[in-house]
C-alpha cells in the first residue's frame, strides 16, 4: 500500500466526518452494538476459536496484498464465496442457538401487555420444591449422582423422547430411587414438568463452553448444556463430591446447601413477573458466572 492511498484515504474520512448526520451516528452506533454481541456470543462457543484462525488468515492476506502477491490474491477472490458457505455449514449449530436465544428474547417494555404476560398460576407448588431440595440433599449426603432438569416456557419433550416415560408426582422418594445405583433408571436425566415427573433417562446436549471447569464431568456438562438451548433449570448432584449444583441460561452455580438451592428454585420457579424473572436473571449472571480454571 502506497502512502498516497493513505493520505487519500484519512483525507476522505475527514470529509466525512464533516458530511456525517445524526443518521449516520445512529448507524455507527447500531453496528458497533451488533458486532459486539456478536463477539460475545462467539466468546462461549467453538465459533471464537473459528475467529481467531479467521483473523491468522486475514492477517495473513493483508501481507500478501501490500507484498503484491498477485497468485494469492485471486486465489483468494476465487475461494472466497466457496468459503462463506463452508463457515455457515461450520457454525451451523451456534447459529441455529444463537437465533433460537434472539428469538426467546421479549423486545417489548415490562408490563406493556401485563395481562398475557403474567402467568396465572405457580409452575410448582411449594411442596414439589421442597421435595426436590429434600432428595437432593439426600443423595448429595449419599454420594448418588443426580441430573434433574426442569421445564419452564419451553417444551423438553424432543429429549424426553429419548428417555423412559415416568409420569409421577414429584416425591423425593421418587427421586432417590430413581437415582439410585444399579437401577434401570438411574443412568441420565430426569424432566420434570409441572409438579410431575415426566421421563427418566433422558439423553442431553453437552456443552462446548471452554470455560467451565476441567474438573466437570459429563453430567454437570450435560446439565449446563441442557440450558444453553431452552430455558431450563437443571440440577446436579455430582457423584464425585455430593455437592449440589445448579444451570440456568447457560451459566453454573455450584456447592448449594439446601436453603441457597430452595431460594434459587423459588425466585426461578415461582409465578413472576417478566420483569421479575429478568431481573433475578440479572443477580443470577452478576454473581454466579462460570469460571475457567
Amino acid at each position: 500500500m502506497r502512502l498516497v492511498d493513505v493520505v487519500d484515504y484519512l483525507k476522505g474520512s475527514v470529509i466525512y466526518g464533516i458530511t456525517m448526520d445524526i443518521g449516520d451516528v445512529f448507524e455507527i452506533i447500531i453496528i458497533a452494538f451488533l458486532v459486539y454481541y456478536i463477539l460475545v456470543w462467539m466468546k462461549a462457543t467453538r465459533a471464537w476459536l473459528l475467529l481467531k484462525g479467521l483473523l491468522v488468515i486475514g492477517a495473513f492476506l493483508l501481507l500478501a496484498y501490500m507484498t503484491d502477491m498477485s497468485t494469492i490474491i485471486w486465489l483468494a477472490r476465487n475461494v472466497i464465496g466457496f468459503a462463506v458457505i463452508a463457515l455457515i455449514v461450520v457454525i451451523q449449530p451456534e447459529l441455529r442457538h444463537a437465533l433460537e436465544n434472539l428469538g426467546r428474547r421479549n423486545f417489548l417494555p415490562a408490563g406493556l401487555f401485563s395481562d398475557a404476560a403474567r402467568r396465572e398460576q405457580e409452575i410448582f407448588s411449594e411442596k414439589t420444591i421442597g421435595e426436590i431440595t429434600k432428595a437432593c440433599v439426600e443423595m448429595g449426603k449419599m454420594k448418588t449422582g443426580a441430573l434433574i432438569v426442569i421445564e419452564q416456557k419451553e417444551s423438553l419433550k424432543d429429549y424426553e423422547r429419548t428417555g423412559i416415560e415416568v409420569d409421577g408426582i414429584v416425591t423425593s422418594q421418587l427421586l432417590i430411587n430413581i437415582f439410585e445405583h444399579n437401577t434401570p433408571l438411574h443412568d441420565g436425566a430426569v424432566i420434570i414438568r409441572e409438579n410431575r415427573i415426566t421421563s427418566a433417562t433422558c439423553y442431553l446436549p453437552l456443552s462446548e463452553n471452554s470455560g467451565l471447569s476441567k474438573e466437570l464431568g459429563t453430567r454437570h456438562r450435560a446439565g449446563v448444556g441442557i440450558s444453553e438451548v431452552t430455558d431450563s433449570l437443571t440440577v446436579i448432584v455430582s457423584e464425585e463430591t455430593g455437592k449440589i449444583s445448579l444451570a440456568y441460561g447457560g451459566e453454573l452455580e455450584r456447592n448449594l446447601n439446601a436453603e441457597q438451592l430452595r431460594e434459587r428454585l423459588q425466585v426461578m420457579l415461582n409465578n413472576k413477573t417478566l420483569n421479575d424473572q429478568s431481573e433475578s436473571k440479572r443477580k443470577w449472571r452478576g454473581r454466579h458466572k462460570v469460571k475457567k480454571k
